[in-house]
């Protein structure tokens, strides 16, 4: 054996073990992740004692029912569940179905051992409807109602005239919720606006001065026309409401309970053990084109993403505006301009273990020093109407959670740019000085187009960890729900007070703060499959700008 082989062997060998954990990972995901949406059938099951369970399978699974399992059956049923086991060596099989209508029987999934099935069948009209509020409802579609009016009894017409209508309906809800949101939310946010002035003017220069009197001419007027607007949007809301809900139909649960909802109410129906190939995908594109553009609902457990994707994206390019100048900058002074001594050099060991502090120390800093300090100071100093409806900056939000994680991700900018630097040849500098360029015209034309690639590789790390950290924003700015987006078309369109939703903390709160755990389990795989990509897209588009400034000084690439 070579000098030295067993060395590469080990290095070669942990590098294989990295790309199998890596590839696991992704595999997890992506194993997990991509089926979540797509369409499984419903299955009706009659158990021995005589119960009935409608829903989906969501797991499967062997284990061994102890005593107290079977000290719950029947006399009947326990006889037979002790033979069955005795047949199968005390091992069973069961399945975890997904029941739905919570609003009816106070459970979202069940259990059901195979010893205790009797029989098992697939409805043909066995609907999965999902609610806007109250979660899924599996149940048999028995009428479709116009009004008060029964129209049929036959599920065939009843499902033709729910697709007939149901898209019109959508449609109108899409007008109510554009009318609450857009219209009053902009309406109330003027308002709002006016009364703090009102407050603002008062704090300042006193109950009686000429600026509070005008301020309070300005918040009536706003208020006489926000009256006049609010009657007129208030009209149409009562006309589209009683548009939507116009048409409902009625499903029997399995237990043989009618309910009646309203296509208002519902978000997407099918009969799953009809769809051929063509219907499972339709359904399938359906739900991931809902996920990444709609708001979330049920506690985050269906719905979509799109206020997270939004958040996490417009606070990384606010953390990378702010961390790529400042990094920079500090690693130029650190390469070119900084004598070597004990300064230096302290400073290189701070910058090197600043980047092995826990996240969470620098959430802790992020809250006490820029929302309390900061923040607090600000609102002091212009929003002194913070007092009385609350801090403006004085609390988490995107401009904090944006130079927290900065913070925490300028040492992998520092570093990697003083890399950067420190690679570009000698001589290329010497050639420019001989030439009778000065210090800073060299670093401007010659060193910093030279290093660009690898300050870019730097922010490339820097944007993949700031967009993937979840606990300094725990603290900082991210919401389980954040009534409004940080950047929307209101003036001044982006709005660094305001929090946000991030899909990290996301992630968090589905899989360890839902009621639903089952139901939530499958979201945390698409949303972290949905987080990937999201952090795979910005690292490309960097690499893509890398490479082009690559290709432009190939000759001295590094």
């Amino acid at each position: 054996m070579a000098y030295g082989q067993p060395w590469v062997w080990l290095f070669g060998g942990t590098l294989v073990m990295c790309l199998v954990m890596i590839l696991g990972l992704l595999y997890i995901i992506l194993r997990y992740g991509l089926p979540t949406f797509w369409p499984a059938p419903i299955v009706a099951i009659t158990t021995l004692d005589g119960s009935r369970i409608m829903g989906e399978v969501v797991r499967q699974e062997s284990y061994q029912p102890d005593e107290s399992a079977l000290n719950k059956l029947t006399e009947a049923t326990r006889q037979l569940a002790t033979h069955y086991l005795r047949d199968h060596y005390g091992v069973a099989q069961r399945e975890l179905i997904r029941t739905g209508n919570y609003d009816i029987t106070q459970t979202h999934h069940q259990w059901v051992s195979d010893f205790e099935m009797k029989q098992t069948e697939l409805p043909p009209w066995a609907l999965l409807i999902e609610r806007t509020n109250q979660g899924r409802f599996f149940g048999i579609l028995q009428k479709f109602i116009d009004g008060t009016a029964v129209i049929t009894e036959k599920p065939e017409e009843a499902w033709r005239l729910f697709q007939e209508h149901h898209d019109a309906i959508v449609k109108l809800v899409k007008q109510i919720e554009h009318l609450n949101k857009q219209e009053l939310g902009l309406l109330n946010h003027r308002v709002k606006k006016a009364e703090i002035a009102v407050k603002e003017q008062e704090i300042r220069y006193g109950l009686d001065s000429q600026q509070r009197a005008k301020a309070q001419t300005q918040y009536q007027e706003t208020i006489k026309l926000q009256q006049a607007r609010q009657s007129e949007i208030n009209q149409q809301l009562v006309e589209l409401g009683e548009k939507s809900h116009r048409y409902a139909i009625v499903c029997q649960t399995i237990q043989g309970v009618d309910k009646q909802i309203n296509l208002s109410e519902v978000v997407r129906a099918f009969p799953a053990n009809q769809l051929g190939t063509a219907g499972k995908w339709g359904v399938y594109l359906s739900r991931w084109k809902e996920f990444i553009s709609d708001d979330p609902r049920n506690s985050n457990t269906e719905g979509g993403v799109f206020p997270c994707i939004w958040g996490t994206l417009t606070m990384t390019i606010i953390m990378t505006i702010f961390v790529v100048p400042f990094g920079v900058l500090a690693a130029l002074y650190l390469r070119e301009y900084a004598k070597p001594g004990l300064l230096v050099s302290t400073n290189r060991i701070a910058v090197n273990n600043l980047a092995g502090v826990p996240s969470i120390v620098f959430g802790v800093f992020g809250l006490g020093f820029f929302c309390y300090f900061l923040g607090g100071t600000i609102d002091q100093l212009f929003y002194p109407a913070s007092k009385v409806f609350g801090p403006t900056f004085g609390t988490g939000g995107l401009l904090w959670a944006s130079l927290t994680l900065a913070l925490l991700t300028v040492p992998v900018v520092i570093v990697a740019t003083e890399e950067a630097l420190a690679a570009v040849p000698r001589s290329m500098r010497e050639g420019s000085y001989a030439c009778g360029a000065s210090k800073w015209q060299t670093i401007l034309r010659i060193v910093l187009p030279r290093a660009l690639p690898g300050i870019l590789t730097g922010t490339i790390l820097a944007m993949a960890r700031g967009a993937g950290e979840v606990a300094p924003l725990m603290l900082v700015g991210a919401m389980k729900i954040a009534p409004e987006l940080p950047v929307d078309s209101v003036f001044p369109y982006i709005h660094p007070e305001r929090s946000f939703m991030h899909m990290g903390f996301h992630i968090y709160d589905v899989g360890f703060q839902s009621p639903d755990s089952e139901a939530a389990k499958p979201m945390v795989f698409t949303t972290t499959l949905l987080l990937i990509v999201l952090i795979a897209f910005l690292n490309l588009s960097a690499m893509w700008l890398r490479n082009r400034l690559r290709r432009k000084y190939l000759a001295n690439q590094f």
